[in-house]
């Protein structure tokens, strides 16, 4: 519960440091040594319990530095939207371009039933199955083995 107090100045007239002390202390943040997390540093010990469960100090986690941008798409979304991905028709196939669309990886969620070749970077060996069962083919770089 809050405490609604009269302002110091008007009950302190003429006290000359308002109940603060010596006159240097009330100088803003000063006297405390900074504002915020200030005056933590490594040889203080003052403040060192109140940051050792924070990740203050170091650096904390991995990294991975230069790990290629997996960009997926499905195998039922390729085939329901086969004007997206400029699918031309030959043979009774439609060849299908994943790279050239901006998609590097196949995944296999969901049913083919038209029959597929698809170039791509990659593929998950589910998708290779599923496009192969509907008489389809996958010709990727990398096929994900079971």
């Amino acid at each position: 519960m809050t405490v609604n107090r009269r302002k110091k100045s008007s009950r302190m007239r003429g006290s000359h440091t308002h109940g603060w002390g010596s006159m240097k202390k009330h100088r803003g943040s000063g006297h405390k040594g900074g504002s915020g997390m200030a005056g933590t540093g490594k040889r203080a010990d003052s403040k060192k319990p109140s940051i050792w469960k924070k990740d203050y100090f170091g650096r904390g986690g991995f990294r991975t530095h230069n790990k290629p941008e997996v960009v997926p798409v499905n195998v039922s979304y390729v085939e329901q939207h086969l004007e997206k991905f400029n699918a031309k028709e030959e043979g009774g196939k439609y060849i299908i371009d994943l790279n050239q669309a901006g998609y590097n990886k196949l995944l296999g969620t969901g049913k083919v039933t038209r029959k597929m070749v698809i170039t791509v970077e990659s593929a998950s060996a589910r998708a290779a199955e599923s496009v192969k069962a509907a008489g389809g083919e996958v010709i990727a770089q990398k096929t994900a083995s079971k």
